[in-house]
Protein backbone atom coordinates (compact mmCIF):
# COMPACT_ATOMS: atom_id res chain seq x y z
CA UNK A 1 0.00 0.00 0.00
CA UNK A 2 1.52 4.07 -0.92
CA UNK A 3 2.14 5.61 1.84
CA UNK A 4 -0.69 8.53 2.38
CA UNK A 5 0.04 11.59 1.09
CA UNK A 6 -0.27 14.92 3.67
CA UNK A 7 -3.39 16.16 0.99
CA UNK A 8 -5.05 12.83 1.91
CA UNK A 9 -4.64 12.90 5.70
CA UNK A 10 -6.05 16.56 5.73
CA UNK A 11 -8.87 15.40 4.04
CA UNK A 12 -9.05 12.34 6.71
CA UNK A 13 -9.11 14.41 9.22
CA UNK A 14 -11.33 17.42 7.84
CA UNK A 15 -13.96 14.81 7.39
CA UNK A 16 -14.26 13.54 10.96
CA UNK A 17 -13.66 17.06 12.27
CA UNK A 18 -16.23 18.29 9.72
CA UNK A 19 -18.60 15.69 10.59
CA UNK A 20 -18.42 15.04 14.02
CA UNK A 21 -18.35 18.84 15.30
CA UNK A 22 -19.20 21.01 11.90
CA UNK A 23 -17.41 23.17 9.72
CA UNK A 24 -17.59 26.71 11.24
CA UNK A 25 -16.40 25.48 14.61
CA UNK A 26 -13.51 23.38 12.94
CA UNK A 27 -10.10 25.17 12.97
CA UNK A 28 -7.12 24.97 10.34
CA UNK A 29 -5.08 23.60 13.58
CA UNK A 30 -7.23 21.12 14.69
CA UNK A 31 -7.18 19.46 11.59
CA UNK A 32 -3.60 19.81 11.06
CA UNK A 33 -2.76 18.48 14.41
CA UNK A 34 -5.41 15.49 13.75
CA UNK A 35 -3.25 15.25 10.32
CA UNK A 36 -0.37 15.07 11.59
CA UNK A 37 1.17 17.18 9.35
CA UNK A 38 2.45 20.61 9.24
CA UNK A 39 0.46 23.71 8.86
CA UNK A 40 2.30 24.93 5.52
CA UNK A 41 1.42 21.39 4.13
CA UNK A 42 -2.48 22.22 4.25
CA UNK A 43 -1.87 25.69 2.51
CA UNK A 44 0.36 23.25 0.08
CA UNK A 45 -2.65 21.37 -0.37
CA UNK A 46 -5.60 23.76 -0.46
CA UNK A 47 -5.55 27.39 -1.24
CA UNK A 48 -7.71 28.47 1.65
CA UNK A 49 -10.51 26.18 4.28
CA UNK A 50 -12.74 27.30 1.77
CA UNK A 51 -11.06 24.87 -0.40
CA UNK A 52 -10.87 22.52 1.88
CA UNK A 53 -14.42 22.46 2.94
CA UNK A 54 -15.08 22.35 -1.23
CA UNK A 55 -12.61 19.33 -1.17
CA UNK A 56 -14.41 17.16 1.95
CA UNK A 57 -17.94 18.07 0.25
CA UNK A 58 -16.53 16.47 -2.91
CA UNK A 59 -15.03 13.76 -1.55
CA UNK A 60 -18.08 12.93 0.67
CA UNK A 61 -20.44 12.45 -3.27
CA UNK A 62 -17.74 11.03 -5.07
CA UNK A 63 -17.90 7.90 -1.71
CA UNK A 64 -21.48 8.26 -2.05
CA UNK A 65 -21.14 7.58 -5.97
CA UNK A 66 -18.77 4.95 -5.69
CA UNK A 67 -21.31 2.69 -3.28
CA UNK A 68 -23.84 3.51 -5.87
CA UNK A 69 -22.35 1.93 -8.37
CA UNK A 70 -21.10 -0.99 -6.05
CA UNK A 71 -24.68 -1.71 -5.25
CA UNK A 72 -25.72 -1.21 -9.01
CA UNK A 73 -22.93 -4.22 -10.01
CA UNK A 74 -24.61 -6.53 -7.55
CA UNK A 75 -28.10 -6.18 -9.04
CA UNK A 76 -29.19 -9.00 -11.36
CA UNK A 77 -28.76 -7.73 -15.08
CA UNK A 78 -32.54 -7.47 -15.47
CA UNK A 79 -33.30 -5.28 -12.54
CA UNK A 80 -35.73 -3.28 -13.16
CA UNK A 81 -36.68 0.62 -12.14
CA UNK A 82 -37.63 0.13 -9.09
CA UNK A 83 -34.59 -2.24 -8.02
CA UNK A 84 -32.67 0.46 -9.33
CA UNK A 85 -34.21 3.45 -7.33
CA UNK A 86 -33.48 1.27 -4.22
CA UNK A 87 -30.12 1.33 -5.10
CA UNK A 88 -29.64 5.15 -4.29
CA UNK A 89 -31.36 3.96 -1.06
CA UNK A 90 -29.29 1.33 -0.09
CA UNK A 91 -25.95 3.53 -1.18
CA UNK A 92 -27.22 5.99 1.63
CA UNK A 93 -27.72 3.66 4.02
CA UNK A 94 -24.28 1.50 3.24
CA UNK A 95 -22.72 5.39 3.96
CA UNK A 96 -24.29 5.93 7.00
CA UNK A 97 -23.50 2.61 8.31
CA UNK A 98 -19.98 3.54 7.67
CA UNK A 99 -20.05 6.43 10.28
CA UNK A 100 -19.11 7.00 13.51
CA UNK A 101 -21.76 8.71 15.57
CA UNK A 102 -24.49 9.85 12.75
CA UNK A 103 -25.28 12.74 12.82
CA UNK A 104 -27.18 13.05 8.82
CA UNK A 105 -26.15 13.96 5.73
CA UNK A 106 -22.63 15.83 6.12
CA UNK A 107 -23.20 17.63 2.76
CA UNK A 108 -26.47 19.35 4.34
CA UNK A 109 -24.72 19.66 7.83
CA UNK A 110 -22.15 21.72 5.97
CA UNK A 111 -24.20 23.48 3.70
CA UNK A 112 -26.81 24.79 6.86
CA UNK A 113 -23.55 26.14 8.33
CA UNK A 114 -22.59 28.33 5.06
CA UNK A 115 -23.90 31.74 4.17
CA UNK A 116 -26.60 31.54 1.23
CA UNK A 117 -24.34 32.61 -1.03
CA UNK A 118 -21.10 30.42 -0.35
CA UNK A 119 -19.98 28.51 -3.82
CA UNK A 120 -19.73 25.47 -1.42
CA UNK A 121 -23.71 25.48 -0.53
CA UNK A 122 -23.91 25.67 -4.68
CA UNK A 123 -21.85 22.33 -4.92
CA UNK A 124 -24.11 21.37 -2.72
CA UNK A 125 -27.32 21.61 -4.30
CA UNK A 126 -25.48 20.40 -7.46
CA UNK A 127 -24.53 17.13 -5.39
CA UNK A 128 -28.18 17.00 -4.60
CA UNK A 129 -29.50 17.42 -7.84
CA UNK A 130 -27.39 14.84 -8.95
CA UNK A 131 -28.80 12.33 -6.49
CA UNK A 132 -32.04 13.09 -8.06
CA UNK A 133 -30.87 12.53 -11.63
CA UNK A 134 -29.27 8.76 -10.12
CA UNK A 135 -32.94 8.41 -9.67
CA UNK A 136 -34.45 9.93 -12.08
CA UNK A 137 -32.91 7.41 -14.54
CA UNK A 138 -32.88 4.72 -12.22
CA UNK A 139 -36.66 5.23 -12.81
CA UNK A 140 -36.83 5.26 -16.70
CA UNK A 141 -38.27 4.68 -18.84
CA UNK A 142 -41.27 4.53 -16.24
CA UNK A 143 -43.67 7.87 -17.47
CA UNK A 144 -43.06 9.60 -14.10
CA UNK A 145 -40.01 9.27 -13.80
CA UNK A 146 -39.32 12.75 -13.06
CA UNK A 147 -41.80 13.38 -10.28
CA UNK A 148 -41.67 9.92 -8.54
CA UNK A 149 -37.48 10.96 -8.70
CA UNK A 150 -38.45 14.22 -7.29
CA UNK A 151 -41.00 12.14 -4.13
CA UNK A 152 -38.11 9.77 -3.58
CA UNK A 153 -35.12 12.26 -3.30
CA UNK A 154 -37.47 14.27 -0.74
CA UNK A 155 -38.26 11.28 1.18
CA UNK A 156 -34.67 10.13 1.34
CA UNK A 157 -33.22 13.35 2.12
CA UNK A 158 -35.64 13.84 4.43
CA UNK A 159 -34.84 10.39 5.99
CA UNK A 160 -31.23 11.65 6.31
CA UNK A 161 -32.05 14.95 7.97
CA UNK A 162 -34.27 13.14 10.64
CA UNK A 163 -32.06 10.29 11.16
CA UNK A 164 -29.31 12.77 11.75
CA UNK A 165 -31.46 14.31 14.67
CA UNK A 166 -32.45 11.14 15.94
CA UNK A 167 -28.42 10.00 15.35
CA UNK A 168 -29.21 6.91 13.89
CA UNK A 169 -29.92 5.14 10.62
CA UNK A 170 -33.72 3.91 11.55
CA UNK A 171 -34.97 6.41 9.15
CA UNK A 172 -33.16 5.74 6.41
CA UNK A 173 -34.36 2.05 7.03
CA UNK A 174 -37.84 3.28 6.95
CA UNK A 175 -37.85 5.54 4.19
CA UNK A 176 -36.19 2.71 1.93
CA UNK A 177 -39.50 0.54 3.28
CA UNK A 178 -41.82 3.38 2.04
CA UNK A 179 -40.31 3.51 -1.50
CA UNK A 180 -40.11 0.05 -1.64
CA UNK A 181 -44.00 0.05 -1.08
CA UNK A 182 -44.63 3.38 -3.49
CA UNK A 183 -42.63 1.43 -5.75
CA UNK A 184 -43.83 -1.67 -5.64
CA UNK A 185 -40.71 -3.89 -4.98
CA UNK A 186 -39.94 -6.30 -1.80
CA UNK A 187 -38.46 -4.63 1.12
CA UNK A 188 -35.82 -6.41 1.90
CA UNK A 189 -32.24 -4.66 1.07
Amino acid sequence: MAPRTARSKLLDAAAARFYARGVAATGIDAITADAGVAKMSLYNNFASKADLVAAYLDRRQQEFLERHRRRLAALPADAGPGARALAVFDAYRDHAAGVDGFRGCGLLNAAGELASDDPARALVARQKDEVETLLREALAPRDDAAPLAEHLALLLEGAMVRGGLDGDTDRLDRARHHAAVLLGESAPG
